[in-house]
């Protein structure tokens, strides 16, 4: 494919992936299923059950839950293997930097900063895909994923 402003946000999206959990983006020592990060954990990504799973365990839990499932959520959009469903690089800044500075120092159960919810949403003209806040009562309270596509 070709080097675009979505092939970069999927590549930030293996990089928070790896500081997320610790583990290279491929790595042959794992086993088969593992190899692949992105393989791996993508499917625990958007699970709210599973996902605190794949978080580095070296962070012994020293870290906003809220925050790591905001990122984890992030991620997971970065990640979509369709390029007009993955998010703007402003809209990636504008739900990171609340979270800057909450996790390390709240402990597991501290609710983090709260970020806007999200909607994806298509424009009708060339059909491009990107993510907005969006204050619908409908929308679950902090939530990162789409709730409401047009």
């Amino acid at each position: 494919g070709h080097l675009t402003a979505r092939s970069d946000v999927y590549s930030f999206g293996v990089v928070l992936l790896e500081l997320l959990t610790g583990r290279k983006a491929v790595d042959k020592t794992r086993p088969s299923k593992e190899q692949s990060l992105v393989d791996w954990a993508r499917p625990k990504l958007n699970d709210k059950r599973k996902l605190l799973q794949i978080i580095d365990p070296r962070l012994e839990n020293q870290y906003s839950v809220r925050a790591a499932q905001k990122a984890c959520s992030l991620a997971y959009y970065c990640l979509s293997q369709n390029p007009k469903a993955r998010p703007l690089m402003s809209d990636i800044v504008e739900t990171l930097e609340p979270l800057q500075g909450g996790g390390a120092n709240e402990g597991p159960t501290q609710p983090s900063v709260g970020i806007p919810n999200y909607r994806i949403h298509h424009r009708l003209t060339g059909n491009n895909v990107s993510c907005h806040p969006t204050s619908s009562p409908k929308c679950p309270a902090g939530a990162v994923s789409a709730c409401q596509v047009r």
